[in-house]
C-alpha cells in the first residue's frame, strides 16, 4: 500500500477531485495548508504599505491506495492540477505498513 500526498493550488481542488473520482477513487483527506517553494512568496500592498507574503495558501490531499492503483492516481492528479506555472505543487509517494479500520478492525487492503 502507498500513501499519496499532493500539494496543489487551492482553485484546482475540484478538478483533482473530479479526475480521481472518474478513475474510481472516492476517499481522500483534504487540508488547507500554507507553504512556499522556489517561488518564495510574493509582496502585496495593504493600506499603502508593502509587505512580503512568505507562505502561500495551498491544498494538501492525502490518499492511501493499493500499489496497483497508485500510478493512475498520480497521473490523474498531475494532469488535473497542472497549470504550467510556478507553484503548481508536488506529489509525494510513501509506503504504508498497515491500515486498520477502527469500526470493524479490518486490516490491510480491506480497510481502505
Amino acid at each position: 500500500m502507498k500513501k499519496i500526498e499532493a500539494i496543489i493550488k487551492p482553485f484546482k481542488l475540484e478538478e483533482v477531485k473530479d479526475a480521481l473520482s472518474q478513475i474510481g477513487i472516492e476517499g481522500m483527506t483534504v487540508s488547507e495548508v500554507k507553504g512556499f517553494g522556489r517561488q518564495k512568496g510574493h509582496t502585496e500592498i495593504y493600506r499603502g504599505s508593502e509587505y512580503k507574503v512568505d507562505f502561500l495558501p495551498k491544498i494538501k490531499i492525502e490518499i492511501v491506495l493499493p500499489d496497483g492503483r497508485v500510478e493512475g492516481a498520480i497521473a490523474a492528479i498531475i494532469s488535473s492540477a497542472k497549470t504550467g506555472k510556478i507553484g503548481d505543487g508536488k506529489v509525494f509517494v510513501s509506503d504504508v505498513e498497515e491500515i486498520i479500520r477502527i469500526r470493524t478492525e479490518e486490516k490491510g487492503d480491506a480497510a481502505i
